[in-house]
């Protein structure tokens, strides 16, 4: 038996088993795939510069391979190009320096870290359902490697499971946001362009003309970016042919990132992701708690993911941590961060239904309101946990409640089509 199984090695997983071992506390970690195994979600946001620093991998940051991200650009259906966002230009310490990386190697070294902590680590272990007692979770049943089934009890089960979410699946609080039901296409190519100074490892934003999709700019090191497309799920995957079909052709429909792929070559297959935004009505209950993606997914558009899942993990840490050390290991207990948690991570959502209405200018609203840069370069790297954090919606609030009514009234005076001059065209 253990204090603390964790299910799931991503970094919320192994932030948390980390930093509970760290404690003195016997901590089981288990991952169904063979380590290192291949993720997407590649940039960082520089806030997770902190989290690094705790977990005592920092320095392994900063001499890995790992492109550094310095800013990040946004570009508009029209191919106008944004200032890029300079993160030092806003806080000039070494924090406001993050990195692209690849899954695989950041989750492996995560993974490891939480092994050098005194965790109990394996990989090619799948659990198959919680044991519950009276309502309150004991353990786990898993079959390892071998085949071999096998129960383990704990004090605490902690579900890192990501997007398929586990324990949240079981008990029915995992919910789809009706609002952001999106999908995404994503492959890699070799030789795209990058700028030749630090811009060159910026995350780039750009949308299509239609403006009714996006795509994702990241690269990566040798030479390889991860380029990626969003947009509502019916429109994407629902009778248009295959992935690769789709992306063509809205490749064609974004001028600005062809001409960064000129001389690029394709070099994996495509990847499908759908109905990714979603959030769990409940987070913790007697004896469990859930982090990471299995708490909630907003949206890839901000890059926010994976410091989403290292704070979580965090502050999910320092609540089973207290608890242990005062026997109570109830739902209140567990569950103590998630307001706090979600306080912060709701002016991230908020920005997200910004960007998707598509009749809004971030430009413009800057022009008009530049007093909010700096919140602005707040929320792009994730410092968003302290008062006055949402201050910018203040003033953004207003603008987008009238740019949506101007929209719904130009959707209402818009005369319904002819069908019969439908058929006739």
């Amino acid at each position: 038996s253990y204090d603390c199984i964790v299910v799931g090695g991503g970094p919320a997983g192994s932030t948390t088993a980390a930093l509970i071992a760290q404690a003195g506390h016997s901590v089981l970690l288990l991952e169904r795939e063979e380590m290192p195994r291949f993720h997407v979600g590649e940039s960082l946001m520089p806030e997770s510069y902190w989290i690094f620093e705790r977990l005592g991998v920092l320095e392994k940051m900063q001499r890995s391979k790992f492109v550094k991200k310095f800013s990040v650009q946004f570009v508009s259906g029209s191919g106008k190009e944004s200032q890029p966002f300079f993160f030092k230009e806003h806080d000039p310490r070494e924090c406001s320096q993050t990195w692209q990386v690849e899954r695989a190697d950041f989750d492996n070294m995560l993974f490891e870290n939480a092994r050098e902590k005194g965790a109990d680590c394996y990989d090619q272990t799948r659990v198959m359902d919680p044991l519950m007692k009276g309502g309150k979770a004991i353990g786990v049943r898993l079959q390892t490697a071998d085949g071999d089934l096998r129960e383990i009890r704990s004090r605490v089960v902690v579900d890192a499971t990501g997007q398929s979410a586990l324990l949240a699946s079981r008990m029915g609080v995992k919910v789809v946001d009706p609002n952001l039901k999106k999908a995404a296409i994503w492959t890699y190519y070799k030789g795209a362009h990058r700028e030749p100074d630090e811009h060159g490892g910026a995350t780039v934003i750009l949308h299509t003309q239609s403006k009714k999709a996006w795509f994702w700019y990241i690269p990566l090191s040798g030479d390889i970016t991860s380029i990626g497309l969003v947009s509502d799920n019916d429109y994407l995957l629902k009778g248009r042919g295959k992935p690769c079909e789709v992306f063509e052709e809205e490749l064609v429909n974004c001028p600005a990132l062809l001409g960064r792929l000129n001389n690029a070559k394709l070099v994996d297959k495509f990847h499908v992701a759908k109905e990714f935004s979603y959030k769990t009505t409940q987070h913790a209950g007697d004896g469990w708690v859930l982090v990471g993606d299995a708490f909630g997914f907003i949206d890839p558009i901000y890059s926010s993911g994976v410091f989403f899942a290292l704070k979580s993990g965090e502050m999910a840490a320092d609540s089973i941590i207290e608890g242990l050390a005062n026997d109570n290991l109830s739902g209140k207990q567990l569950s103590k961060w998630a307001d706090d948690f979600k306080a912060g991570t709701k002016w991230v959502r908020k920005l997200v239904d910004a960007y998707y209405t598509n009749d809004f200018s971030f430009g413009m609203f800057m022009k008009d309101h530049p007093q909010h840069q700096g919140n602005l370069t707040d929320l792009l790297i994730g410092r968003i946990f302290h008062e006055g954090a949402g201050d910018i919606f203040n003033d953004m609030d207003p603008m987008l409640a009238q740019t949506r009514a101007a929209a719904q009234q130009k959707d209402e005076s818009t005369p319904a089509e002819d069908p019969t001059m439908v058929r006739t065209l």
